[in-house]
């Protein structure tokens, strides 16, 4: 942390003034963040859409921003703050949000995920045998996206496979509008995520009320962790409302699909980019044993089993985070790495310029999974599921579905990339290869 008894800095500010064109550069320009980090420093402050947004990198600044405390809210765009609800946890603050963050955190216990490997492990394998049976080259980031969505549906909603292909198209479009321009234009992305919205809650509504006849008639909830949420009280000491819990729900789906269906297709094109390294990572996976046994699923392949494994995932989200950055909103004035922060600003930790400070600039963009396993590690603050007491809840899973499937589809396919096809990333919602990442499959 920064000592707080030296006079703080003063912030250094882009000319912008009514923010406009740096809000366009902000959607338009990948390097919108960089190119400012090398003008003015680790700290800084622009206006976006309006609002005064302050942008930090650096283990230093981040470190002092987790200290606040008080200081701080959560903050999320109008556009993503209307659309996951005013109920849910994400829009929640002081002990609103800790009341419900104790009760959703009842899906991600150390019992719960052991409740869920084995459903994971036969989703990994329906996946390997739908992709072995294509005879044509395969765009892989469609099946994952879906493969993501089945585990969060399937293992922790317990949701069967109709019911998941008719949520799996409205959260598409919902996900999609999440940072879209917050104006309800007919045909707008946000105007269509604002009906796949209502869809969406009815669904889970009736979701939940089956959940809740099945307990009443003492027979099985699911397969999933539903019944978990039984009970949950509020920061009053009394039961959640259903459409309390229903907000819930939905901020869970987004929050365990779309980020971790990224990092799998990502990885997956990190390491189909690099043979070496995926040659370095089969030796130790032709070590291990596929399926894992059922009551050892949830730690057959954690970092102390696969150690290569976990350098290669810390390695891909270093390179590639899920999430360009975490938001939280000052109530007064605070100091960051001796920088004086006004109160009222939106404060953006910027993920992936914070994953780069920490190796040599020569080695900055290289792929090299083997520097997590050196002394000293990669030397960056790694931030992939953001930090604090706002942290992903849901990252425990995250990891668990990450290592299963890694270890699943490359022990069972052989995977080649298909040539001539584009693998730049788009951005909005989260990092995907812009071709699909077509790839041909065989069985090893």
């Amino acid at each position: 942390m920064s000592d707080s008894t030296t006079t703080p800095r003063p912030l250094p500010r882009t000319p912008a003034l009514s923010g406009v064109f740096e809000t366009l550069a902000f959607f338009r320009d990948p390097e919108f963040a960089t190119h400012r980090f090398r003008r003015y420093g680790d700290l800084w402050e622009t206006r976006l859409l309006g609002q005064r947004t302050v942008f930090v990198r650096g283990a230093a600044a981040v470190e002092d921003l987790f200290a606040q405390g008080d200081g701080l809210e959560g903050w999320w765009p109008v556009s993503v703050r209307h659309l996951l609800g005013p109920l849910s946890l994400a829009n929640r603050q002081g002990p609103d949000h800790k009341a419900r963050r104790r009760v959703v955190g009842q899906l991600f216990t150390a019992a719960a995920l052991r409740r869920y490997a084995p459903a994971i492990v036969a989703l990994v394998d329906d996946l390997c045998r739908e992709l072995a049976a294509c005879g044509e080259p395969v765009p892989l980031a469609g099946r994952l996206r879906r493969f993501a969505f089945a585990v969060i549906a399937c293992s922790v909603l317990g949701l069967d496979a109709q019911e998941r292909d008719g949520l799996f198209l409205d959260f598409e479009a919902w996900s999609h509008g999440l940072f879209s321009v917050p104006l309800a234009l007919p045909g707008s992305p946000y105007a269509r995520a604002q009906q796949a919205r209502r869809r969406l809650l009815a669904r889970m509504g009736n979701v939940l009320l089956r959940a809740q006849e099945a307990a009443a008639a003492g027979q099985p909830t699911s397969t999933g962790g539903l019944d978990l949420l039984a009970g949950g009280l509020d920061e009053a000491g009394l039961p959640l409302s259903d459409e309390d819990v229903v907000d819930q729900l939905l901020l869970l789906l987004f929050a365990g699909y779309e980020t971790t269906a990224s990092t799998l297709v990502c990885l997956l094109m990190s390491l189909l980019q690099h043979p070496a390294e995926l040659a370095w990572l089969q030796e130790e996976l032709d070590g291990l044993t596929w399926p894992p046994r059922a009551a050892d699923a949830a730690t057959a392949f954690d970092p102390t089993r696969a150690p290569r494994l976990d350098a290669v995932v810390k390695e891909v989200m270093r390179l590639i985070p899920p999430v360009g950055g975490f938001f939280r909103r000052t109530t007064h004035p605070i100091n960051l790495a001796g920088v004086a922060i006004p109160a009222a600003r939106v404060v953006q930790v910027s993920i992936a310029a914070t994953h780069r400070l920490g190796a040599p600039a020569e080695d900055l963009e290289a792929f090299r999974p083997q520097r997590h396993l050196d002394a000293g590690g990669c030397g960056a603050l790694l931030l992939p599921y953001g930090g604090g007491e706002r942290v992903c809840l849901g990252k425990s899973l995250a990891e668990l579905e990450i290592r299963l499937l890694a270890v699943g589809l490359l022990k069972q396919l052989q995977l080649r990339l298909e040539a001539d096809q584009d693998l730049g990333l788009t951005i909005i919602p989260t990092p995907s290869p812009r071709d699909g990442l077509r790839v041909k499959v065989s069985r090893r």
